[in-house]
């Protein structure tokens, strides 16, 4: 069923679910038209979201997800159905957009597809001096409660949907903790990822002339390399973090491959795994931040849209 909790936003407006939305229009009275974007949050649900899941987690993942059971992983999300949210657009039976949960990866430690879960985070920790931290607190012996948040979306979903998606989920882990689930975390580690821009082979195989065109979102900085956001939420998270870095995927992309998944003329793109470690002391400030700079309000695009 759908969510009917409300949160604020940073003007302290209440909203619902039904109240956010993109409003998609154009200045041209006569040869455009308006379409508006309905968004609505969910609950995660068995009886539809799993194939919808199983997308997203590999969308997540990319060209490391066949190491993992993503079947297994979304059946955990689907256990839990208190815990979390999905966004879509056509009601309750239509695919999830966007999805947010959170694991307790101590309370399905004897799971084998958290086991391999956790090795991997714990080998990819390896791979970035910055993220070395995190292979101690992931070892079965380690005293941390690690909540592990999973969140992806399709390119449709606007940034300003994902702070509720976060407000939701802290209060419910409160209301988790209060019925004395296990949910009480020392830490949470998010899995995310960045790009990195590339010289592209169509120039050299084509032989075009270049434009001096430079990626358009907001850069970062990791292991010396300027790295660039898919979520760009992160950074929010990254200004609160104990520990955050970048990582090389284990299965690596095939020469060109960066080149298909490019949207600028002269770039190719490196997609790498992103991990964010922050204290549980820290999370809700994190979240806080979060809102006020990115707004709940209906986000209204300009957009181009032929009729005839």
């Amino acid at each position: 069923m759908a969510k009917r909790k409300t949160f604020e936003d940073s003007a302290s407006e209440q909203h619902s679910e039904e109240d956010i939305s993109i409003e998609e229009s154009s200045s041209d009275e006569d040869e455009y038209g308006e379409i508006r974007q309905e968004f609505e949050f969910f609950d995660p649900q068995a009886s539809w979201d799993f194939e919808g899941l199983k997308r997203l987690l590999r969308q997540l993942f990319d060209a490391d997800s066949t190491s993992f059971h993503l079947g297994a992983i979304a059946d955990l999300i689907l256990a839990q159905p208190l815990l979390g949210s999905t966004i879509k657009t056509d009601g309750n039976k239509s695919d999830p957009h966007a999805f947010m949960t959170i694991l307790n990866l101590e309370e399905h430690k004897d799971q084998p597809v958290i086991e391999d879960l956790t090795n991997y985070l714990q080998s990819r920790a390896g791979a970035n001096q910055r993220l070395s931290p995190l292979k101690d607190l992931l070892r079965p012996s380690s005293p941390s409660k690690i909540g592990l948040i999973l969140t992806e979306r399709w390119v449709n979903i606007a940034t300003e949907l994902i702070p509720p998606m976060y407000r939701m989920l802290l209060e419910e882990i409160s209301w988790a903790i209060a019925d004395k689930e296990p949910y009480s975390f020392s830490h949470y580690l998010i899995v995310s990822k960045t790009y990195l821009a590339v010289p592209s082979l169509l120039n050299e195989q084509t032989n075009r002339p270049k434009k001096k065109q430079k990626p358009k979102p907001k850069p970062g900085i990791d292991e010396g390399k300027t790295m660039y956001y898919f979520h760009p939420e992160d950074e929010v998270l990254e200004r609160h973090a104990k520990h955050f870095g970048s990582f090389d995927y284990i299965k690596q992309a095939a020469e060109g491959e960066s080149d298909s998944k490019s949207t600028f003329h002269d770039f190719g793109i490196k997609q790498r795994g992103h991990l964010i470690l922050i204290e549980a002391a820290k999370f809700e400030a994190a979240v806080k931040e979060m809102e006020t700079e990115f707004s709940t309000q209906p986000i209204v695009a300009d957009i181009t849209m032929d009729e005839s």
